[in-house]
């Protein structure tokens, strides 16, 4: 593979959904030369008005106006191709990929539990890098309201190579996102196990518990029975893949293991009712449930590979039929689990009880004052 331009890479941004839109709107500004692919509505729409995009945090909007088109030819060569959309769309468009013999490098930022192996048959492992684009947006008509990173507190996102080797392809690839005004890049060895660990922590877990609290975060936070099955699903869903080999990573996201229940559910509570959630996940869900449900169903063949008991994931993915009627607000009829905090407290006692009598001993031996 030729070096990349990184001050001027020709890049093809491939989805114009909230996301793809707002990276060819950043990648434009740092000098790039940069094309969006889109169909449809919202084809015409960029045509007209181009990216328009709204910071949900400052209200700030701002305009670009990236190279729009309609397809991507089979000799069309671009130095990098962005496949920013949903996992279930990507999958249809890899013939058009495939197609394409011109542009040697293809970086799928998106969510994905199935791991490489359907990219990698369709376009060859040379030409195949995996990532996740670490912002949230949602499209409005056709302004896109994102919630990212900022110069003081960057995007940090996700790449990585299909064998886990940090290659000079790779670090040129981050260098052109690290050039995205409010991103940054981190190069990993461990993606499919990044991306794997995220699909656990939403897609059949927190997804569901949202639709069994009727679609709205702050219910989900005042009913403590669907956050406490969300949890749990988290957890069924860490120890299916440590069943299957894989680590929970980032690191961070291991307190789901050891912190106790009652204080998952009081944190959970609190972050829940942060408005900036549901433009990172209510939005989100209710745009894209065609890709939660495959992404639940793709972490689901995960689980049938091992004897890992999943009661709570498997009671949440029913709140994926319609027909299902959501949790009452401020259901608690599942008894949380108190047994570690009770330990903690029961080794408190006994520490100040052994403290005591070791001072009473002390005392009497003329080693301590008696109070």
């Amino acid at each position: 593979m030729a070096e990349l331009n990184i001050n001027r890479a020709r890049i093809l941004v491939y989805g114009a959904g909230p996301l793809g839109s707002l990276f060819a709107a950043r990648l434009l500004e740092a000098g790039h030369e940069v094309s969006l692919l889109s169909r449809g509505q919202r084809l015409a729409d960029l045509r007209e008005y181009g990216v328009v995009l709204v910071d949900t945090e400052t209200g700030v909007e701002t305009t670009a106006h990236p190279r729009i088109v309609d397809s991507l030819g089979a000799h069309e060569a671009y130095d990098l191709i962005l496949v920013i959309m949903r996992k279930n769309q990507a999958l249809q468009i890899l013939p058009t990929l495939a197609a394409n013999d011109a542009s040697p490098l293809i970086l799928f930022l998106m969510n994905n539990a199935a791991g490489p192996g359907e990219l990698v048959h369709a376009l060859g492992a040379e030409r195949v890098l995996m990532g996740f684009p670490m912002a949230a947006g949602y499209r409005r008509g056709h302004i896109i309201h994102y919630l990212a990173g900022n110069a003081e507190d960057k995007s940090i996102v996700p790449i990585g190579e299909i064998n886990g080797r940090i290659t000079p392809r790779l670090e040129e690839v981050g260098q052109v996102l690290s050039s995205m005004a409010g991103f940054d890049v981190e190069l990993r060895t461990d993606m499919d196990a990044w991306l794997k660990t995220h699909v656990a922590l939403l897609m059949p877990s927190l997804a569901p518990a949202l639709r069994a609290a009727g679609q709205d975060n702050v219910r989900l936070a005042h009913t403590r029975d669907a956050m406490l099955l969300a949890l749990r699903a988290i957890r069924e869903g860490f120890r299916v893949l440590k069943a299957l080999g894989y680590p929970i990573v980032p690191t961070n996201i291991r307190i789901f293991d050891w912190v106790p229940e009652p204080v998952l559910v009081w944190l959970f509570g609190k972050r829940f009712t942060n408005p900036h959630v549901r433009v990172a996940l209510v939005e989100h869900s209710e745009a894209a449930q065609d890709e939660i449900k495959h992404l639940a169903d793709e972490f689901r063949r995960l689980c049938q590979q091992t004897s890992i008991p999943t009661p709570a994931m498997d009671r949440l993915y029913t709140y994926f039929d319609a027909d299902t009627p959501p949790l009452p607000e401020g259901s608690r009829t599942l008894s949380m689990d108190w047994r570690f905090l009770w330990g903690i407290a029961g080794a408190a006692a006994g520490i100040l009880v052994l403290g005591w009598a070791f001072s009473r001993l002390f005392c009497r031996k003329g080693k301590a004052p008696c109070q």
